[in-house]
């Protein structure tokens, strides 16, 4: 409905439990590490944990269900899965369901012909045994399990005693809400909490996180501009949603819907909050800014689809006026009997110049760009091959085609952008800074804030920076000369987790299915291809969150320097 006025692909805030749009935070990397681990465990896929369960659990809307859809993903071959969205069975129920999702058949033993509960689990032991021999793992994952009955809860930890003299037969994951936690934590459940053998709880986003999450989500559905809510915006939403996701994408949603309908193209705080009335049902006092009366921003019905939605959200009442529909101004309307609120008074910036006229300004040279670049890696002044020159300092020149604004802003690293300017050669400039507007442009002359909208008439996505791969890095990362890459890189990703550095490993590291998953995640949270191989992209993303002394993006214009 939105879509189209803000460039969209697709509805960023949709609700369903889409894992390309997982935003994963530090919390949620966690989990979906805790979760395969118990899969692959320590040492790669199939190997298993020793079974026992492991629980995932997290306040509504946190993003559980999201992550066990990415985590079935990324369950390694070899490993069968079953997956139980509705737990609110008998014990005869659960074990029927567990046999389907298996392509396990019951033998029917009785007179009537039903199978019974030792049919189901003599069934199921004979499939995980058979498996096992076939070098195959499997596991049970349950959904909303905090509706599990204490009955079904005891067969399950019953099921847990199917092994063989080496490991357990069946690994059990429960997800669920905090309920589940207490359910757990009763005198009687006493003997299944001691089989429990890694356990996290998904917390809600921080307000950093929050932003980052709006935009991983716009950023998905394919917007490449800037970012469609202004900081007041953001940081009411977060208050509002309290980070919780799926409440995030209610009031996001919302709102673009409630700028579209008044030809707005920047969300700001008074529309968040008349969102937050239709969304939450909350009154003016909870949400400051709201009139008395709630604005409609109903999102069903034949007039919308006919056509009539533009003018049925202008009609207003005369004694409470709702957004102005201004392409111009972004700020409503003041209601009536209010005083009008004081405007904010931006910032004395610089004003932005028009890149049109600054193209010719810029070298068609591509190395006269790299050696532009230069100084902000601290290299020395060379009049040969740049990338050669850059070399012998353990760097290396780096081009790709298909970035974003958004990427760009996770990347924060300066580069070379590649302008294209019609019918003449394309150009290029040096990207030193960038903020929610504008980026900041050098060249021999100085600095330059250009509107990123200008910027995106002339820039298709190519960008060329410096990079610094780890010692030994080669693509692919296969050989003996990749071992201290990849423990390099584990190491790293354990501190970006928040969990224990390997003091020392007892064989060589492998990119295995654990690693991989890991860098998946990493990769997901900062908006590259998820393809669990990391390249250079995904080293540089990595330098940048751990090394101080990489050099960074400006992210305010010079005259706020």
């Amino acid at each position: 409905m939105y879509e189209h006025h803000f460039g969209l692909s697709q509805d960023p805030f949709s609700i369903a439990p889409d894992p390309r749009y997982l935003f994963m935070s530090e919390r949620h990397r966690e989990a979906l590490a805790h979760l395969l681990y118990g899969v692959a465990g320590p040492h790669g896929a199939g190997s298993g944990t020793g079974g026992g369960f492991v629980l995932l659990t997290g306040d509504i809307g946190t993003g559980k269900t999201t992550i066990c859809r990415c985590f079935m993903e990324q369950i390694p071959a070899g490993c069968h899965v079953a997956y139980i969205f509705n737990p609110k069975l008998t014990v005869t129920e659960l074990l029927q369901s567990v046999c389907e999702e298996f392509h396990i058949t019951a033998a029917a033993a009785t007179a009537s012909g039903a199978p019974t509960v030792k049919d189901y689990i003599d069934a199921l032991n004979s499939f995980l045994l058979k498996s096992h021999a076939a070098g195959e793992s499997s596991v049970l994952i349950i959904d909303e399990a905090q509706n599990l009955s204490a009955d079904v809860l005891e067969q399950l930890r019953l099921l847990t005693n199917l092994e063989t003299s080496e490991r357990k037969l069946l690994q059990i994951v429960l997800i669920g809400q905090p309920e589940l936690r207490t359910l757990l934590a009763r005198p009687e459940m006493e003997q299944l909490a001691q089989r429990v053998i890694a356990r996290f709880h998904l917390d809600a986003l921080t307000e950093a996180e929050s932003a980052q999450y709006i935009e991983h989500r716009l950023s998905v559905a394919g917007f490449t501009g800037p970012l469609p809510f202004d900081r007041s915006a953001i940081q009411r939403i977060h208050r509002l949603t309290r980070g919780v996701p799926r409440r995030i994408n209610l009031l996001c949603g919302r709102a673009l819907l409630g700028a579209w309908a008044n030809g707005l193209f920047r969300v700001n705080r008074p529309v968040v909050d008349k969102a937050a009335v239709e969304v939450f049902g909350l009154d003016a006092g909870q949400a400051r800014g709201v009139g008395k009366r709630p604005v409609s921003y109903a999102l069903g019905g034949l007039a919308l689809l006919a056509g009539a939605v533009v003018a049925g959200f202008l009609l207003v009442n005369p004694a409470q006026k709702e957004l102005a529909p201004s392409l111009a101004s972004s700020a409503p309307a003041p209601q009536a009997g209010a005083s009008s609120p004081e405007p904010e008074k931006p910032p004395a910036l610089r004003p932005a110049e028009e890149l049109d006229t600054l193209v010719a300004q810029f070298p068609a040279d591509i190395n006269t760009a790299w050696r532009a670049l230069a100084p902000a890696w601290k290299l020395p002044a060379s009049d040969g091959d740049p990338c050669l020159a850059a070399s012998a300092q353990q760097l290396q020149c780096y081009r790709t085609s298909n970035l974003s604004v958004p990427l760009l802003r996770q990347l924060d690293r300066p580069g070379i952008l590649t302008l294209h300017t019609g019918n003449g050669p394309p150009v290029h400039a040096i990207l030193v800074g960038l903020d929610d507007q504008t980026a900041t442009l050098q060249d021999a002359a100085g600095l330059h804030t250009v509107r990123l909208v200008s910027l995106g008439r002339l820039w298709r996505g190519e960008f060329a920076t410096y990079w610094r791969p780890p010692p030994g890095y080669t693509p692919g990362l296969q050989g003996d000369s990749a071992v201290p890459v990849i423990r390099q890189l584990a190491s790293q990703l354990a501190v970006l987790e928040g969990a224990p550095v390997p003091l020392a490993y007892a064989s060589p590291p492998l990119l295995d299915t654990f690693l991989r998953a890991r860098v998946r995640a990493f990769q997901r949270a900062q908006g590259l291809e998820a393809d669990g191989q990391p390249g250079p992209l995904t080293f540089m993303q990595i330098d940048s969150a751990t090394n101080a002394n990489a050099p960074h993006l400006q992210t305010q214009p010079p005259s706020l320097r």
